[in-house]
C-alpha cells in the first residue's frame, strides 16, 4: 500500500487563518506532527509513504497564478485579493521542502526500524523538449526542468536549489541551513502525462508567443513546432500523447539523482466529461488503450536500459468537466 499525505488536504483553513499556511515556518512542525500520527497508526500496513503530492503545482497554482487554494497572486498573474507572485511561491516551496524533510527525518529516526517502510515525494513532471538544437533552446529546456521539478528535488537530494534558479533569482530564493536535507527520500514518485517544446527567452527573442517571467525561468512553452503538435492532442488541452517523454523523463531523473528508485504514481489519458456517452463508447476506448500501451512500452524500455528499480502504481483516466 502507498499512502499519500497530500498538501491540498493538509492545507486546512484553520492553519491558513492562524498563521498563513505554507507561508509560515510553523507549518513544518505541524506537518511533522500530522505525519507522525499517520506513521504510528498506519505504519504496520503502509510500506511506501508519499509526503507531498505535486508540491510544485501547489506552489505555482496556489501562490503564483492563484487558481488553487489559498488563491494568492499578484494582479499581473491572476485575479486574487492578495499575494505576491514573484516572492511567495518560493517561500511556500521552501516550507514544503523542509516539511517533507521533517517528516522523512522523523520516519527514519523513530519508525523505520520497526515499520521497515520507504518514504518519498511525488512530483508533477513534464518532459521539456528543446524546440531546436541550438544551445540556447537546450539551456532553456534545462531551465524549465529546474524551475518546475528540480526546484524541489535538488534541495531534497543535494541540499541546495538548482544552479539555474540561483543564477537568475539570487536573493529571492530562501537559504537552507539544515544538512539533513541531503538524500532526503527513498524513492521519487513521478506523475507524468505529457510533454512540451521549449524555446529560449533569456538569450534570444521569442516571436511565437509570450515568454514567462524571470521568476519562472525565461522560456516559452509551446505544444507545436512548425505548426505540428508534439504529439496527438487529447480532449484535455494540456495533454498530448508523447510516449517518448516518459522514457526521457525517467532517464533524466535516473542520471540526475543517482539512480534513485522511482514509481510512476500518476499517468493517464485525457478526455472531457461526456455525460451522454453510452456504455459501449466507454468500453471501446481505443485511444486510451493505445495511449497506455505506448507509455508502458516507453516505460519498459526505460526499465530495460536505464534503471533497475521501478514501480507503476496508478493509471488515471484524466477527465475534466
Amino acid at each position: 500500500m502507498i499512502l499519500e499525505v497530500w498538501p491540498c488536504i493538509f492545507q486546512i483553513q484553520e492553519l491558513e487563518d492562524r498563521y498563513g499556511g505554507w507561508l509560515s515556518p510553523q507549518i513544518r512542525e505541524d506537518f511533522a506532527y500530522y505525519a507522525s500520527i499517520c506513521f504510528k497508526h498506519y505504519g504496520d500496513r503502509v510500506k511506501y509513504w508519499v509526503t507531498l503530492n505535486e508540491p510544485n503545482v501547489v506552489a505555482i497554482r496556489g501562490y503564483r497564478s492563484g487558481i488553487y487554494p489559498p488563491a494568492r497572486c499578484s494582479a499581473t498573474f491572476g485575479n486574487c485579493t492578495s499575494g505576491d507572485s514573484e516572492r511567495e511561491p518560493f517561500i511556500a516551496a521552501h516550507n514544503m521542502i523542509l516539511a517533507h524533510a521533517a517528516a522523512v527525518n522523523l520516519y527514519r529516526a523513530k519508525y523505520h526500524g520497526e515499520k521497515k517502510g520507504s518514504i518519498g515525494i511525488a512530483m508533477n513532471t513534464v518532459w521539456y523538449e528543446p524546440v531546436s538544437n541550438s544551445s540556447q533552446d537546450k539551456q532553456a529546456a534545462q531551465r524549465a526542468q529546474s524551475f518546475y521539478m528540480n526546484w524541489f528535488l535538488d534541495p531534497i537530494m543535494f541540499g541546495k536549489y538548482p544552479e539555474e534558479m540561483e543564477n537568475i533569482l539570487g536573493s529571492l530564493l530562501p537559504e537552507f541551513s539544515d544538512d539533513r536535507l541531503q538524500n532526503g527520500l527513498d524513492f521519487i514518485g513521478i506523475n507524468h502525462y505529457t510533454s512540451f517544446y521549449v524555446k529560449d527567452c533569456l538569450y534570444s527573442t521569442c516571436v511565437q508567443g509570450p515568454c514567462i517571467s524571470k521568476t519562472e525561468g525565461y522560456y516559452l512553452r509551446t505544444a507545436t513546432k512548425n505548426n505540428i503538435p508534439i504529439g496527438e492532442p487529447t480532449e484535455v488541452d494540456w495533454i498530448y500523447v508523447y510516449p517518448e517523454g516518459m522514457e526521457k523523463m525517467v532517464t533524466y531523473l535516473k542520471n540526475r539523482y543517482n539512480n534513485t528508485p522511482m514509481f510512476i504514481t500518476e499517468n493517464g489519458f485525457g478526455e472531457m466529461h461526456q455525460p451522454d456517452s453510452s456504455i459501449n463508447s466507454f468500453l471501446n476506448d481505443d485511444k486510451r488503450a493505445e495511449y497506455m500501451k505506448s507509455y508502458l512500452d516507453a516505460l519498459i524500455s526505460a526499465i530495460r536500459y536505464v534503471t533497475q528499480t521501478f514501480g507503476y502504481t496508478h493509471m488515471y483516466i484524466y477527465t475534466c468537466a
